[in-house]
Parts: C-alpha cells; sequence; structure tokens
C-alpha cells in the first residue's frame, strides 16, 4: 500500500508539471505558447503575405501551440501601431517596415515605432525605376536630367504619397541637389494602377518593388533604369542606382516588433522564436516561394538600423513637402 501510495504522489506531481507548463500561455514545445502575429494593414497586402508565411513557418516547425494573425488596416500601418501600443501580451508581434516608417512621419501619429520592442528584421525587396519601352530616357541621369531641365514636365508614378516608391524618388533628386518642387509625383494605391498608367503613356517613369514589374520588364514592354538594393539584382542584371553615382541605396523591408512594454525577458523569447523560425526548412521555403531577399537581423543590430532608417527618412520626406 505505500509503495502504490508513493506512486500515486509521483504521478500527481507529474500531471500538475504537465499542466503548469501547459498553462498561462507556456507552450509544451517550446517558451512561445499562443501567439498572436498582427498585420497592420488590409489583407492580401505585403504586410499580411509576411505574418502570414510566419504563421505557416512557426506552426509547421512546432515553435508554438498555435499562431494567429489578425488585420488593422488604415493609415500605412500606423492604426495597427496604435493597437500595439495597448496592447498587454507578450506573446504578441506586429509587422512593420519601410512603409510605416514613412507613415508616421506624414501622419503625425502620437505612437512611433521608438515606442515599440524591435524583433528582427525579417525579408528586403529591392525597388527598380523603369520607362516604357520605347521611351528616349536609357539611363538614370537621362530621367533626373530630364526632372531638373523640364520639371513638372516628366512624371513619375509609384504607390502611396509617403510610401518607398515616392521616397525613392525624393532621394534620386536629393541626391543630384535638384529642387524637389520639380518633382511630379504621380501616386497610385497599387502596383497594379502604376503598371497600367506606364504602358498606357500616362506617365514618363514609374518606381515600385522588382516583384511588381518584373514580368513586363522581361516580356520588354518595360525598360529597368536601375534597382536600389546594395547589389546587382539576381534576375533583372541592370546597375544599381549607387553606381550611377547617385549614392542613393533604398530596400522595402520588413520586420517584426512587440509592444513596448513587454518584459526584457518575454524579448528574449521574442527574439528566439523568430531565429529558430529563421532556422527553418519551412521559412526558408517560405522565402523561396515568394522570392524574398533574405535579410534576417536581430537584437541591438536591428534597433540600431530601426534608428538609423528613421533618421534617413525623415528629411527626404522634408525636402519632397510631405513632412513640415
Amino acid at each position: 500500500m505505500a509503495g502504490q501510495h508513493t506512486r500515486l504522489l509521483a504521478a500527481v506531481a507529474a500531471a500538475s508539471l504537465v499542466l503548469a507548463g501547459c498553462g498561462g500561455g507556456a507552450a509544451a514545445n517550446g517558451d512561445v505558447g499562443r501567439l498572436e502575429i498582427m498585420a497592420p494593414a488590409d489583407p492580401g497586402g505585403g504586410w499580411d503575405q509576411t505574418a502570414r508565411a510566419m504563421q505557416a513557418a512557426i506552426s509547421g516547425a512546432d515553435l508554438a501551440d498555435s499562431v494567429q494573425v489578425s488585420n488593422v488596416g488604415g493609415a500605412g500601418g500606423t492604426v495597427g501601431l496604435q493597437k500595439l501600443a495597448n496592447e498587454r501580451s507578450e506573446s504578441y508581434l506586429m509587422i512593420t517596415g519601410l512603409v510605416m516608417v514613412g507613415a508616421v512621419e506624414t501622419n503625425g501619429v502620437d505612437k512611433r515605432l521608438e515606442d515599440t520592442t524591435p524583433i528582427a528584421r525579417l525579408t528586403a525587396e529591392d525597388e527598380v525605376v523603369v520607362v516604357p519601352a520605347e521611351s528616349p530616357y536609357r539611363t538614370i541621369d537621362d530621367l533626373i536630367t530630364a526632372v531638373d531641365q523640364k520639371g513638372q514636365g516628366v512624371s513619375i508614378t509609384g504607390g502611396s504619397a509617403g510610401g518607398t516608391d515616392h521616397i525613392l524618388a525624393g532621394m534620386l533628386l536629393k541626391a543630384k541637389n535638384i529642387d524637389p518642387s520639380k518633382l511630379n509625383y504621380v501616386p497610385y494605391s497599387g502596383g497594379g494602377e502604376s503598371l497600367a498608367a506606364l504602358l498606357g503613356g500616362k506617365v514618363d517613369a514609374g518606381i515600385s518593388g522588382v516583384g511588381e514589374y518584373a514580368e513586363q520588364i522581361k516580356a520588354g514592354k518595360l525598360r529597368a533604369l536601375g534597382t536600389s538594393g546594395p547589389a546587382e539584382h539576381p534576375e533583372l542584371k541592370v546597375p544599381t542606382l549607387k553606381s550611377f553615382g547617385t549614392g542613393v541605396e533604398l530596400t522595402n523591408w520588413r520586420g517584426v516588433v512587440a509592444p513596448g512594454s513587454i518584459s526584457v525577458a518575454a524579448k528574449d523569447r521574442l527574439v528566439k522564436l523568430v531565429t529558430d523560425m529563421h532556422a527553418s526548412p519551412q521559412w526558408q521555403e517560405e522565402l523561396k516561394k515568394k522570392g524574398w531577399t533574405d535579410t534576417f537581423q536581430t537584437g541591438h543590430d536591428f534597433s540600431t538600423f530601426l534608428t538609423v532608417e528613421i533618421g534617413r527618412i525623415k528629411p527626404v520626406l522634408q525636402e519632397i513637402g510631405l513632412v513640415k
């Protein structure tokens, strides 16, 4: 009887430990139990795609008990940023990126990326500057010189005002000391609309992520003048903007941040989770499938990158008149 009693106590103790490990959101298979990832945009866009790719990779690699994705769209991600500021969960991530850096400045919101806890940079996509195939502009220098000479007579299309495409246009003029008031930027809500404007001859040039224009470039309908990344794009194989002497480099990066209120221990858990996700075959397959460039960076390095990025984007927005 004594032996049975001892075994019963041991079984109860073991069961208690199992239950304790599963409670409070702690994962049986790791340190993060129930994870929520917020895409601060409507379904279908790049931020939403990133959130759902993370969900698939984390679930597939069994790194958390459950992963839920939510969408909070509006104002270039700043509505989601406001929600993040009020979030008290320590197992919560929000997708962010260069577009949000600009939106914080142009919308004048009181909650900023500096108020979050940086976790990791994940991916980046080069921008590409294009013209219609029959355009007289053969190089970036041709295009920018035309802007300097003709001013508003040269139109450049891209995504929303203050977004990545608009920022790159401003940087190109700034690099050549051209008055930003000469920039005739025609914003569209999506790459499809700007593409139609280019192919229809309504604008002289366009700027977007490589993925938006790549097929039309390959088909010979658009001519790529240059890409904005640090090195030559492996598919397009056109000169970088840096190589033209403009000194311009800009990638449309995406990453994740957590609420600013979380503990150091919670931050460490989330950094470990995303690091394990990055190393997983599931995430590497997502990168390949989506054609994303892997720019993984965590900790102090990502925090420093974010600070530098915020510091260099605001002056560009001021120069093109979007921020006072």
